[in-house]
């Protein structure tokens, strides 16, 4: 009885196997025959997007170009409706591609001035911030269905550099709609709004073409049902769609000439900006130490000698860059000497810009502008509040730095300061703000509002000397000086050093790498923008009202699934019913 048993279950194990094994063998073999289905599909994914990923590439292209130191600042409308075309009517994720393929050539080239420390960190970058960009092309294919979808794209516009001018790491402002339009109809908006509303109006200027674009799309290509005549060719009544969107782009861009720009200068102050010059461009501008400090004091006491002469003015005050020493005065007596003989032979307070010791914490240095009075040596000062990351410290420098070699070549972090720049330079009240500072809304807003007549901004762009970077800085200035009705001086160790109007306009400007000193007449203001009076509400605003859109999007797109859901017939319905109370009364 027992061998029976044992008999029977050696069979059904070798009926089980026998079952088992053509069923592994027909696994393999649709294993294989998906594998070129994957392909044939991920084929048809790259045939199918090429020509929309091409487009979105050129488009980022195209949009650099709107930026200086090529300055078309109308490509930028042209940019912004090709994205707005590219992502209308696709998924989230459709969209995310396109916005990627959009900002990755568009930061590339945007930011090719940093080849100087290499295409790594130019391609890393830009990488990085065109992941924000992605972002956008999601929300713009989300919000594209929706009802007045130029507008929600143009707040959307707002909402990405929201983000991308804060993280991470305190942001990075470069590449903003607003900084391609400072010479544009729409400039004018910063006195009401900031950069932002500036941004906004290009974004919704380029939307609303886009919007005109696709209404001219279909009338040329919609056909009448019954006699194959175009729309376009039944008459006038076609044309009414395209009327609204041209509308919106053509009163957006009127705007700017309405908003009146103010430049009466309640007092004015003689002012020099010297600018010393480097030996060199790129990594290694320092050179040998003093080497700087002595440009810029040669400069000074040329000026002085000058003056001596008859043949200059004296100034009232003299403006030197960042880094114009590149000795800790307080630290070095040489170098100290060096600017007291300079602010003497000059007669005038100097602002002098040093990298000093912090006093509390070994290790870190302080970015300073500090006014060096001819008789009393140095006084009032002001820290830059935003160092950049990676250029002037380094996060998580002990994990970073074993894997990054290269970032051990900033051997010291520099350490924020924590109030406004505003400083009283002889008889001039200006606020100081310290290179890529001019870059963020809040640090030359807050500056005027502590009290600056005029705004300084010491920089040192010797590292990118040469590149484009200056030009795009420059441009900056000139925002600033419209949202905030303030003369902007920008003093460079190597260039571009510019004494920019409260209209926004450039008075006065010097060539990269050549010793200069521009003497001007500096208007000083006290009355403020409404810009500086609202503060950032209208970014939050407009950039809350995008995301609002991109909500509703979510929510109309989960309503529609669901309304499209099939309902189960009534008659399976009751067969299901019946055969569940079978079942438990078996039970």
């Amino acid at each position: 009885m027992s061998e029976k048993r044992n008999e029977i279950t050696e069979q059904a194990a070798t009926a089980t196997s026998a079952d088992e094994a053509p069923s592994a063998d027909r696994s393999d073999r649709a294993d294989r025959s998906q594998r070129p289905g994957r392909l044939r599909r991920l084929r048809a994914l790259v045939r199918r997007e090429a020509a929309r990923t091409a487009g979105a590439a050129v488009a980022g292209i195209v949009l650099a170009l709107a930026f200086p130191p090529y300055d078309l600042w109308p490509l930028s409308l042209a940019a912004v409706a090709a994205l707005s075309l590219l992502t209308r009517g696709r998924t989230a994720r459709q969209g995310a591609w396109s916005g990627f393929a959009f900002g990755w050539p568009f930061f590339t080239l945007l930011l090719q001035w940093l080849h100087v420390v290499g295409w790594d960190a130019v391609l890393g970058l830009a990488f990085l911030e065109s992941l924000f960009l992605a972002g956008l092309g999601a929300a713009l294919a989300a919000t594209s269905r929706l009802p007045l979808w130029p507008l929600w794209g143009a707040c959307l516009w707002v909402a990405e550099e929201w983000a991308r001018d804060r993280l991470p790491f305190g942001g990075f402002p470069w590449g903003r709609l607003a900084f391609a339009n400072t010479g544009s109809p729409y400039t004018p908006l910063a006195a009401l709004g900031g950069a932002p509303l500036v941004t906004f109006a290009a974004a919704l200027t380029g939307t609303a073409l886009a919007a005109a674009g696709l209404v001219l799309w279909r009338l040329r290509t919609a056909r009448d049902g019954r006699d194959g005549e175009t729309v376009g060719q039944r008459g006038g009544r076609g044309l009414v769609p395209l009327a609204a969107p041209l509308a919106v782009a053509v009163a957006v861009t009127a705007a700017g000439y309405a908003v009146p720009v103010p430049t009466a200068a309640q007092d004015t102050a003689r002012i020099a900006v010297v600018q010393g010059n480097v030996e060199q461009p790129g990594m290694d501008f320092l050179g040998r130490p003093m080497k700087i400090l002595d440009n810029h004091v040669d400069a000074t006491l040329d000026l002085a000698r000058k003056i001596k002469a008859g043949k200059a003015e004296r100034p009232e005050l003299v403006v030197w860059p960042e880094n114009s020493s590149d000795l800790d005065p307080y630290r070095w007596p040489e170098a100290r000497e060096r600017i007291d003989q300079a602010a003497k032979a000059v007669g005038v307070p100097i602002l002098v810009g040093a990298l000093v010791d912090h006093p509390g914490t070994k290790g870190y240095v302080e970015n300073q502008g500090i006014v060096w009075d001819p008789d009393k040596g140095p006084g009032a000062s002001y820290t830059k509040q935003h160092p950049v990351p990676f250029g002037e410290y380094v996060p998580f420098r002990d994990e970073l730095s074993t894997v990054i070699t290269r970032l051990q070549q900033i051997p010291r972090d520099f350490w924020p300061g924590d109030h406004s720049g505003v400083l009283q330079t002889g008889p001039a009240r200006l606020g100081d703000v310290i290179c890529f500072e001019v870059a963020y809304d809040e640090i030359p807003r807050d500056t005027v509002n502590a009290g600056a007549r005029a705004l300084v901004v010491q920089t040192n762009n010797a590292t990118y000397g040469r590149t484009g970077q200056p030009e795009q800085q420059l441009v900056m200035s000139k925002l600033r000086a419209v949202e905030h009705g303030r003369a902007v001086v920008t003093a460079a160790t190597s260039g571009i050093s510019s004494v920019v109007g409260p209209d926004g306009t450039i008075k006065q400007r010097t060539q990269e790498f050549e010793r200069d000193v521009i003497s001007a007449q500096l208007p000083l203001r006290d009355e403020i923008t409404t810009a500086d009076r609202v503060g950032a509400a209208p970014e939050w605003v407009i950039a809350m009202v995008g995301v609002l859109a991109c909500a509703a999007a979510w929510f109309a797109a989960r309503r529609g699934r669901t309304d499209r859901r099939p309902a189960q017939p009534a008659g399976r319905v009751r067969q299901s019913d019946a055969r569940q109370t079978q079942e438990g009364q078996q039970r």
